[in-house]
């Protein structure tokens, strides 16, 4: 596909698990910014540090994995006060790979010794390269086709 990008965003396991359940994603918890960079059939993959947000169990996983749908950004009210911005995504089946053993070998984490510093804002453009060697550890061959 001409001008894919390839994207990773930071969330929580359990706000992972909503999202693939119900074909979405929200960034930075529910700002419209972030989601104004997808384009459709750009490739997003998630990292979950944590089981929940902000105190859980660490996780330092990779836990979706998918395809922007179409790149419409749309709002939902979870709650009165919590109204967060939405893309849908078509998340693939998939299993959970652990970060760590992956960090020599991704680009985009250019300190190998404070890796947890490439996650800090919450989404990052990543290479198709990398996209593809998370796709493949996560056992979503299509997706490494589609990346390269």
């Amino acid at each position: 596909m001409i001008n894919r990008n390839h994207w990773l965003g930071v969330v929580s396991r359990s706000h992972v698990e909503i999202g693939v359940k119900g074909g979405f994603i929200q960034l930075n918890h529910g700002k419209k910014a972030p989601l104004q960079r997808f384009r459709a059939g750009d490739g997003l993959v998630i990292y979950s540090p944590r089981t929940s947000y902000p105190d859980g169990e660490p996780v330092q996983s990779f836990t979706a994995i998918g395809t922007v749908v179409s790149g419409d950004i749309y709002q939902v009210e979870v709650a009165p006060d919590f109204k967060p911005y939405r893309v849908n995504v078509q998340f693939s089946r998939c299993k959970e790979a652990p970060i760590k053993p992956l960090i020599e070998s991704l680009s985009f984490i250019k300190s190998k010794t404070h890796w947890g510093a490439a996650f800090r804002f919450g989404q990052l453009k990543i290479p198709a390269n990398d996209f593809a060697l998370i796709a493949e550890v996560m056992g979503c061959m299509s997706l490494v086709e589609n990346a390269l």
